[in-house]
Formats: C-alpha cells, structure tokens, sequence
C-alpha cells in the first residue's frame, strides 16, 4: 500500500528544496558577506604591497612603466596609496591620491598618533593592517602602513563597501523572487507530478547500464510508492553485483600476483643455482686436480706438495667467501637482515677500513690519499656501511693502475655526506656501467679471477644502499672509475 502520492511528496520536495537554498542565502548574506568582502579587500592590499615591493626590490619605482603599472593596480583595486623615502619625500603616489590626506595619515603612524585607531587585523614585521573610520568623511577604511625593505614608508587605503546595505537589498530581492519561485514551482510541480512515466524510464535506463555491467547508475528518486520499492530492490541487486564482481576480480588479480611472484622466484632460484654452479665448477676442479695429483705423488718435493696445498686452500678459501657473500646477498635482497640504524663517525669507519686493508694496499704497490676534515657523523648502519666502504676500497685495489693512486674523498652537502672512492686506471667500458650492480657480472674475467672476485660484492652495495633508500653510483674518467654513494648526516 503507498504511504504517499508521488504527486505530494514532489510538490513537498521541490517547495522544500527553495525554501532551503533561499534560507541558506538569506543566512550566509546576512552573516558572512561582510567577512568575505574584508578578506577579499585584504588580499588586494597585499598584493599591491608585494607589486611595489618588488619594484622597490629592482629599483624601478619612479620610473613610468613601474608607477603606470602601480597606478593600474590601484584603479583596479580602488587603493589609494603613498610610498616615502627616509626623509619624507614622495617616491610614489597613486593617481586618486592628491589632497595629502593620506600622506598626513602615514606621518601620524609614524609619530605614535594613530597606533590605537581601528581594529588591528594583520599585523607582520614590515606592516600592520587595519580597519578604521576617518572622521573627515565618516568613511569605513581597511588601511595598511609599515616599511618595504625597511626603510620606505608606506601607507595604502581602500574603502568598505557599503556591505550591511548591499547584503540587505540582495537578502529582499531573494524574498521577492523566493516567492514567485514558490508559486511557479508548485504549479510547474502539480503538472508536471502526473507525467509518472519519467520514474519508470528512469529504471529502464538503470537496467540497461546494469545489464553492460556498469554499477554506477542508481535509483536516486526515492519514495514508499511502488516505483520507488522497486527502485530500492534494482540498487541492492546492482550493490551485490558489484560487490560479487569486484571480489571475484580481487581474486582473480590476487591469484595472478602469486603467479607471477612464483614464476619470479623460481627464475632467481635457476639463475641462482646456474651462477652458483658455473663459479663452484672452477675450485671444485682445481681442488679435485690438485688433490689426486697429492694422492698418486705426481710430485713428492716437500715443495711442490706445499704448492698443492696452498692452491686447495686457497681455492676454498674463495669458495668459503663466496657462499658468505651469497649468504649475506640472499638475506639483504629478501629483506630478512636488521637494519641498525644509528649515529656514528663516518671518517673513523673509514680509517679503520684503510688500516684493515693496509697488507692488500702494499701489495698492490697502491698510495692512498684521504682527505679529511675531522669526524663526519652519520645515520646508517655501521657494519652494512664498513661493508660498502669495504667492497669499494678492495675493488679499487684490485683494479688500480697507470700510476697507482687511490682516492677516497667525503663532499658534505646541505643533509647528507657523499663518499666517492677513485682508482687510477683504465675506465670501464660504457656498455658494462649498467651491469656492474648484477649479481656474479664481471667485466674482466680473466683479471677477475687472479684475486678471486666473483662478482658479488659490488651486487652486495646495491642491495645494502637499497635498504638504506639511499644513492650510489659510479662515474667513468679518462684516467681512472670513481664509485660513490651517499649517507643522511640528519636524524630526519
């Protein structure tokens, strides 16, 4: 059974929806057209202050095209306005500005006279602004005086508009129209209201759009007639098939996500059983040879078998580092280690770092030179940073030449410190800088295998500066490869 006629309920709703707008307005002229109109006319006083303190700025004020400009601005504006020099002298006066009523205000400013007239609204470093009276013409001001650049007075003034009056007459002829509104819509309504097809056009068309799934359209009319029933029931039906739709797309994303992360994880696991693979099969070789070559005596000098000890441990020794390396790679790169973070002395990381490597350094026959301007204290992790310090300062020595020279320099820079290590030597070619952070990339494997790399601990850096969200690089020269990264000197 319907409550209510749809013929009533719009003849109520459209009548209601006037009276309202119109109460709304009558309010809001009535209470905030005034404040409005003040912020309004402050905004235009500042922007004048800021046009003439630029002019100040440049030194253009008195020429023409600064003063026309000005002059513009205050005819837009309506502002009357003076600017003075330290001796008093008129550096620029608006147009509408001639009896020196305004000069005389600025000077009583300036004297003590006028601090307590008006209703003080803004006050800044270089001006105040105000709300006054002018008892000459019992005319309303919003006045601002103060200084540009700290020594030239100003002094710039509009008038208030006659709002209570203006709010007034709109507040009457919203009256007058509300009523013809009034009458218009409630004839308009009763005729209007009989045409009871439109509702069900309406539901036709909510039905099409459901049926190219597009859930957005909804029955917004309302109402406990039949019509308005059924429009309720096409919304709960279009809610639980979207509802249904969008989890089913949920699911079938989340299921692609795992796809996706599946087939990832088992290409690192083949990639990093190959690269695993491919660097064991060296050592393992060469320890296998040379351990039946001891076996079956091929050489039984107390000096060769030294030889063949010292290359089986060696080769384990690299196959030790190695598996630490990847260990240590796999737990940075899967976000399974710690980070510490906490403030430390980045030039003593570094020295202690020197003084470790100090063997590898005399052996490469390498000078080092570190400038330092005393401890440089920085937010990372200690151990992660020696790390980085470490793989930069031994890939340096392994790979330095010409004459010899390592550089490790530390620039600060307004929050944070960038630490660049130099080697002299031949530049790594264009096509391979990319490829320096990959895990097991070498550029020259012959070279590389002499001193044991394995292409790790440039790939170890990238993913500890990573953790830290922090840059790093390297950079080519034509007599050596400078490496870098950079560490927040601040908390924030």
């Amino acid at each position: 059974m319907m409550k209510r006629s749809l013929k009533r309920q719009m003849t109520v709703v459209f009548v209601g929806v006037i009276i309202t707008i119109l109460a709304v307005m009558f309010v809001t002229n009535s209470n905030f057209l005034e404040q409005y109109y003040v912020v309004y006319k402050m905004e235009d006083l500042t922007n004048m202050y800021k046009a003439a303190e630029e002019k100040v700025k440049d030194g253009s004020l008195g020429e023409d095209d600064a003063n026309e400009a000005l002059n513009h601005l205050s005819e837009k504006s309506n502002i009357s306005a003076i600017i003075a020099d330290e001796d008093g002298s008129i550096l620029f006066m608006t147009a509408r500005e001639k009896n020196g009523q305004l000069f005389a205000q600025l000077m009583g400013y300036l004297i003590g006279e006028n601090q307590d007239e008006g209703k003080l609204l803004k006050h800044r470093k270089n001006y105040e602004l105000r709300r006054i009276t002018d008892p000459s013409n019992d005319t309303e001001y919003l006045e601002m005086w103060g200084y540009i650049n700290g020594k030239d007075l100003f002094i710039m003034r509009t008038p208030m508009a006659g709002i209570r009056e203006s709010a007034s007459l709109a507040n009457k002829f919203l009256l007058y129209m509300g009523c013809i509104a009034i009458l218009i819509s409630s004839v308009l309504v009763s005729y209007f209201s009989r045409k009871i097809t439109e509702p069900v056009l309406e539901l036709a068309e909510i039905s099409k759009k459901m049926a190219n799934l597009d859930f957005d359209a909804k029955y917004v009319s309302g109402g406990e007639n039949e019509i308005g029933i059924l429009g309720e029931n096409f919304n709960r039906m279009s809610e639980t098939l979207e509802h249904t739709i969008s989890e089913l797309k949920s699911a079938n994303n989340q299921l692609q996500q795992d796809i996706e992360q599946k087939e990832k994880i088992e290409q690192m696991r083949t990639e990093f059983l190959g690269n695993v693979s491919h660097e064991l099969k060296t050592p393992i070789a060469l320890i296998q040879g040379y351990a039946e070559g001891l076996k079956e005596g091929v050489n039984d000098d107390p000096e060769s078998r030294e030889f063949y000890c010292d290359v089986i441990m060696d080769e384990a020794s690299k196959m030790n580092q190695m598996v630490k390396n990847l260990l240590a790679l796999n737990q940075l790169e899967f976000g399974q280690e710690e980070l510490q973070m906490e403030r430390f002395d980045l030039t003593g990381l570094i020295k202690g770092v020197l003084q470790s490597c100090d063997i590898l350094i005399r052996q490469a026959e390498a000078t080092v030179q570190f400038v330092e301007n005393g401890p440089v204290y920085v937010w990372a992790d200690e151990f992660k940073t020696e790390q980085v310090v470490r793989n930069y300062l031994t890939n340096a020595i392994h790979h330095v030449d010409f004459e010899r020279r390592i550089e490790i320099r530390m620039l600060q820079q307004s929050d944070n410190v960038r630490v660049s290590v130099f080697n002299s030597g031949k530049p790594i070619p264009e096509e391979d800088l990319s490829k320096l952070w990959d895990k097991f990339y070498k550029v020259d494997k012959a070279h590389t295998r002499e001193y044991g790399g394995n292409g790790i601990g440039l790939s170890i850096v990238k993913a500890i500066m990573e953790s830290f969200h922090q840059k790093y690089g390297v950079k080519n020269y034509d007599n050596g490869v400078e490496f870098w990264f950079e560490l927040d000197t601040k908390a924030s």
